[in-house]
Parts: structure tokens; sequence; C-alpha cells
């Protein structure tokens, strides 16, 4: 009897430790914890049951299995280069660089198969389509609009795949020699072209400077002239203003004065000692004196 009881207790023993075991093992299965950069993907028989954030997850033992461990974190495509012709026939090796993350797992896992390998065959097709459009000046100028353009063609492209591009870069443009060597030819042709219109425009200047000159001497010589005839004209008016009011009298006085500065400057001259006098130079003097004392009473 007690070794029945003993067996008894045996089995009820182990079915309590079984018991425990599997609540353990449900338990562990049950809960996930999830880093933060990350998010997992949950299948419940070969169908997506969910997708588990970061932190602590809650998932049914058994039925539910994790198939994907998805990164979030943002990743960067090895730098490519393609082939690609302007819209004025010129080839040029395009260097691309292109950064992006993901974030729908679901769709990234079940739509793609190889991310990267897909991102980089659109970046190519959409570089080569945008640059196709453009002329090589372009392309060199507006570069920031370039990257920009490809950009939110990208993103619009892989946004079904769950795909974010955070980020997309040119990183050169290269050009074949013969391309290159005509552009230089064509910089220092441009180079002398510059020089000979900044030479023409300095002549031109000089020029005008110079003819600015002759007719502002011009205009100076003419207002002196001008001026010159107006005071002439002034003393003429007056002269005649003179004889009009006082008559012949004032006339020959004017004519007197004239003749007597006449011969002072005449003896004032340095080494001269003899002093010729015309005939009337007596005369001269008598009426000038004549007139002054005139004038005064």
């Amino acid at each position: 009897m007690d070794i029945l009881d003993t067996i008894s207790l045996s089995g009820g023993g182990a079915t309590v430790l079984l018991l425990a075991v599997f609540i353990l093992l449900c338990v562990y299965l049950g809960i996930r914890i999830v880093p933060q950069s990350e998010k997992h993907v949950v299948e419940r028989f070969g169908r997506l049951r969910t997708v588990l954030g970061p932190g602590i997850n809650l998932i049914v033992p058994f039925l539910d299995k994790i198939r994907h461990k998805i990164s979030i974190l943002e990743r960067q495509l090895p730098n490519a280069s393609q082939d690609a012709i302007t819209a004025d026939n010129v080839l040029v090796q395009v260097e691309t660089s292109v950064f992006y993350r993901i974030i729908a797992p679901e769709r990234t896992v079940y739509r793609i198969r190889d991310v990267d390998g897909a991102i980089a065959t659109t970046v190519a097709g959409i570089v080569r389509a945008e640059i196709g459009r453009m002329e090589l000046d372009e392309v060199q100028a507006n570069r920031a609009a370039l990257i920009s353009t490809i950009k939110d063609s990208v993103e619009d492209a892989v946004e079904a795949w769950g795909i974010e591009v955070t980020r997309a870069e040119i990183l050169d443009v290269d050009l074949d020699q013969a391309t290159r060597d005509a552009m230089l030819q064509q910089l220092n042709a441009e180079r002398e072209r510059r020089a000979q219109v900044t030479l023409a425009e300095g002549e031109k200047r000089a020029v005008e400077l110079a003819a600015d000159a002759e007719l502002y001497a011009a205009e100076q010589a003419a207002k002196a002239r001008r001026v010159q005839a107006d005071a002439e004209a002034y003393a003429t008016g007056v002269v005649a203003k003179a004889i009009q009011d006082n008559g012949l009298e004032a006339a020959r006085y004017q004519v007197a004065l004239k003749q007597v500065e006449a011969l002072n400057a005449l003896g004032g001259r340095e080494g001269s000692n003899t002093i010729v006098l015309p005939a009337n130079a007596v005369e001269a003097f008598g009426d000038a004196f004549k007139m002054l004392k005139g004038k005064t009473q």
C-alpha cells in the first residue's frame, strides 16, 4: 500500500513539475523584448500577424513566430557610378550616394527581396532620365536642384516598399578627356574674348574722357569770350552814355586821358632817357586839365 502511494505521489509531482516547466516555457516564448533600433515581423501559420515595436511585447506561444528582425537605422547604399547622356549629347559619369531607412517592415519583407539592389537600380534610372533633360552647363550649375529632384523621384518610387529616402547626393560628375579638352579650349577662348572686350571698353572710355575734356575746355573758352565781350559792350555803353549825356567834351576828355596814360607808360620804361612828345602833347595836357577843372566846378 505504501509503495502505491509513493508511486502516485511521484506521478503527481512529475505532472506538477512538467506543468511548471510548460508555463515557464510559454512565458519565455510569449514575451518578446525588441531593441530600440529594430522591428520584428510576426507570422501565424505563415501569414503576417503583427509587427512588434521596441520594448516588451506579448505573442501567442507555439502559434506566433518571429520571422524577420528588421533594423530601422538609417542605411547608406554603396557609392554607385552610372553613365548618362545630357540633352546636348555629352557623355558624363555620375557618382551617387543614397541614404534610406525602413519605416514599414511588413511591406519591405513581403514586396521586395533585395532592397539595396532595387534602390540602386531605381536611382540609376532616375539619374539618367533627369540628366537627359538637362544640358551639361545646367548639370554643373544646378546640382542642388538636380539632387532634390532625384531624391523626390526615388522616394516616390520606393514608397510602396515601406522605405524612406532621407538623403541623396551627387558626389561627382566626370567627363571624358575629349570633352574636357573642348571645354578647356572654350574657357580659354572666353577669357581671351573678355580681355579684348575689357581693353576695347577701356579705349572707348579714354576717348570719351578726352572728348569730354576738349568739350569742357571749349565751353570754358566760350564763357571767357562771352564775359570779355560783355565787359567790352558794357564799357562801350558807358562811353556812349557819357557822350550822350555830356556831349563831345566827355569824349575829348577820355581821349586826352588815354594820351596822358600812354606818355607816362613810355617814360616809365627802364633804360629810357629820351622822351618823344607829339606836337600836340602840351595841348592834350592842357585840354585834360581844363576839362578836369570844368568837371570839378
